[in-house]
Formats: C-alpha cells, sequence, structure tokens
C-alpha cells in the first residue's frame, strides 16, 4: 500500500485496484475547508479515470467522517461567490455521483452538512457504529446542497428524508442502518478492514456489468418504463459483448472461479 504524506489535506492510498481517498484535517473535523476541497478536486477525477483503479474508499482521519462546510469560508456571501464555490465542487461532485466504479464510503464518525451528503456518494455505505448523522443545513439556515436532497431521498424515502432534512435532527448509527442510508455497521475498530474488504471483492468483480447497473439504478428514476427497458436491452447488449461476461460464462461451464479484468 502507497501513501501520501500525511501532512496533506487529503490523502490516497493504493492496495491493488482499489483506490482509498482519506479526509485529513482531523482538527477541524475534516470540515470541507479550502484545503480538504482543493485535495478532493485534485485527485478524485484522477482516481475515477484510472483504469488501475477499479474500486474507490472514501473515508476520514480522527474521529469524524466530515463535519460539513468549513464555516470560515461562509463570510463571503455575495452572489457571484457563492456560485463560484459551488460551481468548482461541482466539478467532482458529478464525476463521483455519475462514477462507473463502485464507490464505498467508511464512515467513521460525525457526517453532517457537506459530510452526509459526500457519504451518500457512495454505492454502499459502511458506517462505524460510533457514526452520527445531521444534515446541518438549517441550523445555518443554508439549502441542502452537493446533492443531497436528491441523494437522501432515493436511500431512504421522501418522508424520512424530509425529517432529516427540515427538522436538522441527528441521526445514529443503528437507525441509519435501519432505515437504509447506511448498509452495514462496524465495530469502529474493524470499520477500514470491512471497508476494505468490500472495495477488494467489488474491484475483483465485472466492474463493467457493475458499472451498467449503476447507470440503470440512476435511470430508473428518470425514465417512462418502456424508455428504461430500451436503456437496459443496451445495458445488456454492452454486458454481453465485455471480455467479463465471457469470463463469466466460462467460469460457470468449467466450476471454477471467474478472473474479471473490468474489459
Amino acid at each position: 500500500m502507497t501513501d501520501a504524506t500525511t501532512e496533506a489535506s487529503v490523502l490516497v492510498r493504493r492496495d491493488g485496484a482499489v483506490a482509498t481517498l482519506v479526509l485529513n484535517e482531523p482538527k477541524s473535523m475534516n470540515a470541507m475547508s479550502g484545503g480538504i476541497k482543493a485535495g478532493i478536486e485534485e485527485t478524485l477525477p484522477g482516481l475515477l479515470a484510472d483504469p488501475e483503479v477499479r474500486a474507490v474508499v472514501i473515508t476520514g482521519t480522527g474521529r469524524a467522517f466530515c463535519a460539513g462546510g468549513d464555516i470560515r469560508s461562509m463570510d463571503d456571501r455575495g452572489t457571484l461567490s457563492v456560485k463560484t464555490r459551488m460551481t468548482r465542487t461541482y466539478r467532482w461532485l458529478i464525476p463521483l455521483l455519475t462514477a462507473d466504479k463502485p464507490i464505498v464510503c467508511a464512515v467513521n464518525g460525525a457526517a453532517a452538512g457537506a459530510g452526509l451528503s459526500l457519504a451518500l456518494t457512495g454505492d454502499i455505505i459502511l458506517a462505524s457504529r460510533e457514526a452520527r448523522f445531521k444534515a446541518g443545513f438549517p441550523g445555518l439556515g443554508a439549502a441542502a446542497d452537493l446533492g443531497l436532497a436528491y441523494t437522501l431521498p432515493r436511500a431512504v424515502g421522501y418522508q424520512r428524508a424530509s425529517d432529516i432534512l427540515l427538522t436538522n435532527r441527528e441521526v445514529s448509527a443503528e437507525e441509519a442502518h435501519q432505515m437504509g442510508l447506511v448498509a452495514r455497521l462496524a465495530e469502529p475498530e474493524a470499520l477500514m478492514a470491512a471497508a476494505m474488504e468490500t472495495a477488494q471483492a467489488l474491484a475483483a468483480g465485472p466492474t463493467v456489468s457493475l458499472g451498467l447497473t449503476k447507470r440503470l439504478m440512476r435511470r430508473a428514476y428518470e425514465l417512462p418504463i418502456e424508455g428504461f427497458l430500451e436503456f437496459e436491452a443496451m445495458a445488456q447488449v454492452v454486458a454481453f459483448g465485455s471480455d467479463d461476461f465471457g469470463e463469466g460464462v466460462a467460469a460457470f461451464r468449467g466450476k471454477r472461479r471467474p478472473d474479471f479484468k473490468g474489459r
């Protein structure tokens, strides 16, 4: 496993086909400072574009996953400044939300505001039993951002999302798991091992078909059934034409474990 300097605001670790992106400003509970935003913008698109990376893990250092926006960056409230900051964030958020690669978020502690938004970018969200979740935005008089009003209702349903986003109440890890916000829980000391095991299994899988399945799930909210089934048929054409599908069929017939290459 390789690791960047521990002084960086965002660390990138590589373990085979899995890349781990770590928010690394624990003193501020990994709030979205300029350094963290710049670090994500500089590293994440490259990881998503790298053919050698077949799964990505996102987590934080210390006692928080991400405590939300950095209050120090909110003094400039001008229309153009806010719009510019949001547009810059979308440079990495849109590729993350639309990535074909599996994304695993390991929520090691507090995930509030933009931190909750970041957690919801995960295809599979694992959380420490000590994690907690909060919208944060109502406490400041801000609108939910980083796609949270898009991703949260899809994860937990409209009523539960409204309860979280409008009342600003804190949600425990156990409740988050029960409502479907979190896929799995782990003891704090076992979280990263569980996240890496999940990511390694995904990275070893048929990532062509996994990416197609992710696209199908996204389009399921947008298309009428006829349009969706047309898209589904085209996705299956692509999947059947992949080397991974050929390997999967051969492995099934040979009664052996498939060796998928992601192509």
